[in-house]
């Protein structure tokens, strides 16, 4: 007994592991941020050495990881009290505060820093702009305060292929605002969705995500609502030359796809059609820029 007393009293006084500062980082949300940045290296036009490009994606891959350390620093409170949140390694007791917080930060700093120095000063900046953007806009003053918090929130999610596209070419153009839109435009069903069938764990939290605040049927209307903006908006890399008639295609049959997940929300008297649209946008995005990177790298550059 004094033996398992001593090993709880060691996890809950800092005995943490690397797996728990690996938890920190998020590494689910991290793998579809680190795909996505990678997506806009590939698709930039020009050429980057293989090695930086490696250096980019750890970049952007460190940067999103340090932005969700920073995250459940801020928000250990509300993750005590919900289902989805209670075993993170800081209301589980496994690391500290203190730890967590200073992790975040130095990662922070080092993942900038590295990508200035390594790769470009315009895509070191839209990594502070994206990390800053997480923790300062969405974490710190959204999140408990609006039902908007994932609509404009959503931004930080959608910088990684901005920022791979600014490791290729130093810029900023109009393709890679179209990929920024395509994930800005995606996020708020997508989290709506999770939304829906977490809603108790929200409301208990105070959280005011918009199935709490605006209730479910106006929160699965807006959900179709960006499901239809996002058709076009979707296409629109094939219109600029980043993507050819294969990706066009496959966006379309995805888009509508989504549409009909949305169209099934909409008309569901619970939650398991809001759990699929969940699970498919996932994979809806995945796919879209799974299927442009394809075409890219198999048949060469459109424009």
């Amino acid at each position: 007994m004094t033996d398992v007393t001593n090993e709880l009293t060691l996890n809950h006084t800092g005995g943490a592991s690397a797996g728990d500062f690996i938890e920190l980082l998020k590494p689910r949300v991290m793998s579809l941020v680190v795909f996505t940045g990678l997506a806009g290296i590939v698709l930039a036009p020009g050429h980057i050495h293989p090695f930086l490009a490696v250096v980019a994606v750890l970049c952007i891959a460190v940067g999103a990881g340090a932005s969700g350390a920073i995250n459940m620093w801020y928000d250990r409170d509300i993750d005590a009290v919900m289902t989805r949140t209670v075993k993170r390694p800081i209301p589980s007791g496994r690391v500290e505060p203190a730890e967590a917080l200073g992790f975040g930060v130095t990662l922070s700093v080092l993942s900038v820093v590295v990508m200035g120095l390594a790769v470009n000063w315009t895509a070191a900046a839209l990594l502070a702009l994206t990390i800053g953007f997480y923790v300062f806009v969405y974490t710190m003053w959204l999140k408990r305060r609006t039902p908007q918090n994932i609509v404009i929130g959503g931004a930080a999610g959608a910088f990684p292929p901005m920022i791979g596209w600014a490791a290729v070419t130093g810029t900023v153009d109009l393709p890679s605002v179209l990929l920024f839109l395509l994930i800005f435009l995606w996020t708020p069903p997508h989290f709506w969705a999770l939304a829906l069938f977490r809603n108790g764990d929200y409301t208990r939290a105070g959280v005011p995500m918009m199935p709490v605040v605006a209730g479910e049927a106006a929160t699965k209307r807006q959900m179709l609502l960006y499901t239809l903006i996002l058709l076009p908006v979707a296409a629109a890399p094939y219109f600029v030359g980043i993507a050819g008639p294969v990706y066009l295609a496959a966006s379309a049959i995805l888009g509508l796809m989504f549409v009909g997940c949305a169209v099934r929300v909409l008309r569901a008297s619970d939650d398991k059609p809001a759990k699929k649209m969940f699970g498919f946008s996932i994979l809806y995005l995945f796919l879209q820029f799974a299927v442009m990177m394809g075409e890219r790298l198999i048949l060469g550059g459109w424009a």
